[in-house]
C-alpha cells in the first residue's frame, strides 16, 4: 500500500469491491479511475451540475462531492453502468430518445440516474416531484421540458 492510501470495501453495483484511495479522492475519481465506469462525468466539480450523479444507498448524490474514504462495506454504491440491465431504465432511455430529451449527452448519465431514483421512489410522480427530483441537475441543451415530458412518459409506460 502507497503512503497516505487507505483501503475502502464497499459494494458497488451489486459487487463487493476494494481499492486504495487516498484521503482526498472522491467517489467520482474512484468510478472513473480505479474501477474504469466512465458514464460518471465530471461537469462542475463543484456538485452544481449533477452530471456526476450516481446512487449512495439508493439516493442520488453528487460524486464530485463525496468522499470515496467515508464508503464502508454496508455503502452501496450505483453507477449508471449498474442499471443497465433494469427494465426501468430501459423505459426511461426509449422515453428519452422518443421525446428528444438528449442532446449533446454529457449531463444524460446524471439525469437518467436522478430519473431513476424519482421513478423508483413515486410510480406516478407529479410535475412537482419529478422538479425536484431533477434540480439538482443542470441542462444546457435541450432544456427542461423535454426531460420531464420523458419521465413522465417512463413512468406510464408498461
Amino acid at each position: 500500500m502507497k503512503k497516505n492510501q487507505l483501503v475502502v470495501q464497499f459494494k458497488l453495483n451489486g459487487r463487493m469491491v476494494s481499492s486504495e484511495v487516498s484521503p482526498t479522492m472522491t467517489m467520482l475519481d474512484l468510478l472513473r479511475e480505479k474501477f474504469f465506469l466512465t458514464a460518471t462525468k465530471e461537469g462542475c466539480g463543484k456538485g452544481e451540475c449533477g452530471a456526476c450523479t450516481i446512487l449512495l444507498n439508493g439516493l442520488p448524490v453528487n460524486s464530485c462531492l463525496q468522499l470515496a474514504a467515508a464508503l464502508s462495506p454496508e455503502d452501496e454504491v450505483t453507477s449508471l453502468e449498474g442499471l443497465v440491465f433494469d427494465p426501468l431504465l430501459k423505459k426511461i432511455q426509449n422515453s428519452f430518445v422518443q421525446e428528444g430529451a438528449v442532446q449533446c449527452g454529457f449531463c444524460t448519465p446524471g439525469m437518467l440516474v436522478s430519473s431513476y431514483a424519482v421513478l423508483k421512489s413515486k410510480k406516478n410522480p407529479s410535475d412537482q416531484d419529478i422538479k425536484e427530483g431533477l434540480a439538482g441537475n443542470i441542462c444546457r441543451c435541450t432544456g427542461y421540458m423535454k426531460i420531464m415530458s420523458a419521465v413522465k412518459k417512463a413512468a406510464t409506460e408498461e
